[in-house]
């Protein structure tokens, strides 16, 4: 009971994670590169302070800092920049889509045990985000975007399939958030002063709370659970996090509640039970 209820703070960090990037880039006025390097600074700056707090050692020559910084970096650099040119709802379709083709594969070189009902739950989950998000009339696809998109799903399955193997979540965590913000502010130093914006009081607020709190410690939390969840599980437990930020954003952002998202969330809901809660019922009817 207490993983679930972890598993799901975590969730609700992601999808608070979400709404708070839409408001410093659309209320705060930050530029996509400028919000990445005060998310990663602050969650940095955050995770290292629980660290000393903790007494946590910050493993900057663990094996696995290259995997982690790797996949955190190319997590945040594609989803920072895909969302320049690319609809919300069509690049989290393709997000959380490659999400889970990298995680799932990632269970299956792992040899980790995939139930084929979680396969077919996690199917009719994503279809209803499909039906969801799927954007209304024409829209034009910027592919390199697209692919940007599809590059920080790739890191971020990659980060999560190395949590892992994690050995203690905190100090990791504080490790590639500080790689990652060094090299970030270097980019962010390089590239041409036309791609900012100003930094206001608002977008910076909204920045440090994003990176202090439902970046660094939430992801810092998601790596303490990783271990017990599976890379399957975790996978399909996240395609609750679009409609956890819909819905945060009908509450904090005025954005309308509408039937198709009832129906379509119902449908996201029904095939993540499917995935995760029906091979639990037969285990434990078989063992009974």
């Amino acid at each position: 009971m207490r993983l679930f209820f972890l598993t799901i703070l975590t969730l609700f960090a992601f999808a608070a994670n979400s709404v708070l990037n839409r408001a410093a880039l659309a209320v705060g006025g930050l530029d996509p590169m400028t919000l990445a390097v005060i998310r990663l600074s602050s969650g940095a700056v955050a995770l290292c302070i629980l660290c000393l707090i903790l007494k946590k050692s910050i493993p900057f020559r663990d094996p696995l800092r290259i995997g982690g910084t790797l996949g955190l970096g190319l997590y945040i650099l594609g989803f920072s920049l895909a969302h320049q040119s690319l609809d919300a709802g069509l690049g989290a379709l393709i997000l959380f889509g490659v999400v889970q083709l990298t995680m799932f594969v990632g269970a299956l070189v792992l040899r980790e045990p995939v139930p084929f009902v979680r396969w077919v739950g996690a199917a009719l989950a994503f279809s209803g985000l499909v039906w969801l998000l799927w954007p209304s009339g024409d829209f034009h696809l910027s592919l390199p975007h697209a692919a940007l998109m599809v590059l920080g799903g790739i890191g971020w399955g990659l980060y999560s399939l190395i949590g892992r193997d994690v050995p203690e979540p905190f100090g990791a965590s504080a490790a590639n958030f500080v790689i990652c913000s060094v090299l970030f502010i270097v980019l962010l130093a390089v590239m041409p002063d036309g791609n900012r914006n100003a930094i206001s009081q608002t977008g910076a607020i909204l920045g440090i709370l994003s990176g202090a709190i439902t970046s660094g410690l939430g992801y810092a939390l998601w790596y303490a659970i990783l271990p017990r969840l599976g890379a399957s599980v975790a996978a399909v437990s996240q395609l609750t996090v679009p409609i956890i930020a819909m819905a945060g954003g009908m509450a904090f952002l005025g954005e309308a509640l509408t039937l198709r998202f009832v129906f379509a969330s119902l449908f996201v809901l029904g095939g993540i039970a499917l995935s995760i809660l029906w091979p639990l019922y037969n285990a434990k009817k078989t063992q009974a």
